[in-house]
């Protein structure tokens, strides 16, 4: 894509504006999919990958921003679209709405097993994620049946990370799916057996994909850099979780990770209200002076 000096100026302007926002870039330019021609999209989605957008969220910032103006005279380089209206979202008032769950969920453990998942209820944590590796599926079912029964006579929202048909059948608070279980999940089952549901996301397209669903609640990573999972994405930091939370304060939100005490603080300022943490309490230790300390900071 080839622009003017007084475009060039206006991306070199935009980028200044907006260094907050800005993270390492994966993705070559020769990546970028144009699917309009006016100017101020133009601008707008190179400034966006220059800041280190992958393409089809640098696709949904410039697509916003031309609905805010479509005029190249009056685009302002240190505006930034956060009007939920301007990406299209639906906020809650799609035809699936699941069962809701506390808009602050505090402090989020995601437990690797059915003997966490106990301790961790024992120490007090409220909200806690299952999240079992395995390819055994009679194991799988022992672990989730006993994390399930860990949590029946305390008030703590248990998610089942991926295994939403166990879920279901052992009447789980709630299932956690990421972006790619989305397309095989069976969602209107979900939704009738009044299993939460989370999901995750990890920039402007799958926020808005994740909003499709009215979910009860939607996480949002991974926040700083994390040996946890591989992920396609660079980590998106707090200034750009700042901007994800201003578009989906309807939900509750979750921060997640590479998210450790010290760092704690600053996710919760951007409005998020809860904030998933995996090292900081399953290496602790003392994790249930860790649990304590984290507790604190909410």
């Amino acid at each position: 894509m080839k622009f003017s000096s007084n475009q060039l100026k206006l991306i070199s302007e935009i980028v200044s504006s907006h260094q907050d926002l800005l993270i390492e870039q994966r993705e070559s330019a020769e990546c970028l999919v144009w699917t309009q021609d006016n100017a101020v999209y133009l601008i707008v989605k190179q400034a966006a990958w220059e800041l280190g957008f992958i393409d089809q969220d640098a696709e949904c910032i410039a697509l916003a921003w031309l609905m805010h103006t479509s005029d190249i005279n009056h685009l302002n380089p240190s505006y930034w679209p956060n009007d939920p209206k301007l990406f299209g979202l639906s906020l809650r008032h799609g035809k699936l709405n699941f069962a809701a769950c506390r808009h602050d969920l505090g402090l989020y453990v995601v437990a690797p097993d059915a003997q966490w998942v106990k301790k961790l209820a024992q120490a007090g944590v409220k909200t806690i994620q299952l999240r079992f590796k395995s390819t055994q599926a009679d194991l799988i079912e022992k672990e989730i049946v006993d994390s399930i029964s860990a949590c029946l006579n305390e008030d703590i929202s248990l998610f089942i990370n991926d295994h939403w048909q166990l879920a279901i059948k052992h009447q789980a608070y709630g299932i956690h799916l990421g972006q790619e279980d989305l397309v095989n999940a069976d969602l209107d089952l979900i939704r009738k057996s009044s299993c939460r549901l989370g999901i995750s996301s990890h920039g402007y397209a799958e926020m808005i994909n994740a909003d499709q669903y009215s979910p009860s609640y939607i996480a949002i990573g991974a926040v700083y850099p994390t040996t946890l999972k591989q992920m396609q994405t660079a980590a998106q930091g707090i200034g750009r979780l700042r901007q994800y939370a201003k578009l989906l304060e309807a939900y509750p939100l979750v921060g997640i990770g590479g998210i450790s005490e010290d760092r704690i603080h600053d996710v919760l300022q951007t409005g998020v209200g809860s904030v998933a943490l995996v090292r900081a309490v399953i290496n602790s230790l003392d994790y249930v002076s860790a649990i304590k300390n984290l507790q604190d900071h909410f």
